[in-house]
């Protein structure tokens, strides 16, 4: 009987990808206003970002506004921006210092100019530090990262630039927002929601997935730490079979 070699048993997580949900549940809960929730939220981010690289973590990806989140209220929309822009000016400091890299993974093109700039602006000062990868996805969903990245295949093959033949797996994953990044390991959902809202739909094909009730607010660095310790007791088979 021949073994997949790939089998991982007792594998320490590297790569983990949150789907960060439940902070207008958290605010509305307590007669608050939504937004106070998305604040809360991103005071939580900070959090779990500090406390990931002693969690053997080396590359995080969080899902912050999907391709669907504009159907939100023009007031949170604007909110969750204005949030969004605050963190990166706060933090760009404190992610050189810690040697964390910041990059986006998203359509950019419906985002503000001013907000493209910021973006860039700390991709650039934190592209050389790699103690932790932070992804954030924002203008993101699975299914327009993967017609945006055939869509350039199918340009490159129209311009004779490639094969129609060498539009393979490993062709499409480079070409995704993703493709400098490994695949995710673990994927988490907070807020009791059991479904992957179009996040790295592709990349986590074979990633282990946990479901946790707790309000992304609420979420803490004690949490992600259980979860991680459940994850490394878990068989990963990779579509072969337990030697006998």
């Amino acid at each position: 009987m021949s073994i997949t070699p790939n089998i991982a048993k007792n594998r320490p997580v590297e790569h983990v990808a949150i789907i960060m949900d439940g902070n207008g549940r958290w605010a509305t809960n307590r007669g608050w206003p939504r937004l106070v929730g998305h604040r809360k939220g991103a005071e939580r981010v900070k959090q779990i970002v500090a406390a990931a690289p002693d969690l053997g973590i080396k590359w995080l990806t969080v899902y912050a506004f999907s391709t669907e989140n504009w159907k939100r209220s023009t007031e949170e929309v604007i909110g969750i921006m204005a949030i969004f822009a605050r963190y990166i000016q706060r933090e760009a400091d404190r992610m050189a210092r810690e040697g964390v890299r910041l990059r986006f993974i998203g359509d950019r093109s419906r985002l503000d100019p001013k907000l493209q700039r910021l973006m860039s602006g700390i991709e650039a000062r934190t592209a050389g530090f790699s103690r932790l990868n932070l992804t954030v996805a924002i203008n993101y969903g699975g299914r327009d990262e993967i017609m945006r990245a055939t869509r350039a295949l199918a340009i490159e093959v129209a311009e004779g630039r490639l094969e129609a033949c060498d539009m393979t797996e490993a062709a499409l994953a480079a070409r995704l927002d993703t493709g400098a990044l490994p695949d995710p390991d673990l994927v988490i959902r907070t807020s009791g929601e059991t479904r992957t809202s179009n996040f790295l739909i592709w990349q986590s094909a074979y990633a282990e997935y946990e479901f946790t009730p707790t309000l992304w607010p609420d979420f803490s660095p004690e949490e992600l730490g259980a979860i991680i310790d459940r994850f490394s007791t878990r068989e990963r088979r990779f579509g072969g079979v337990t030697p006998v």
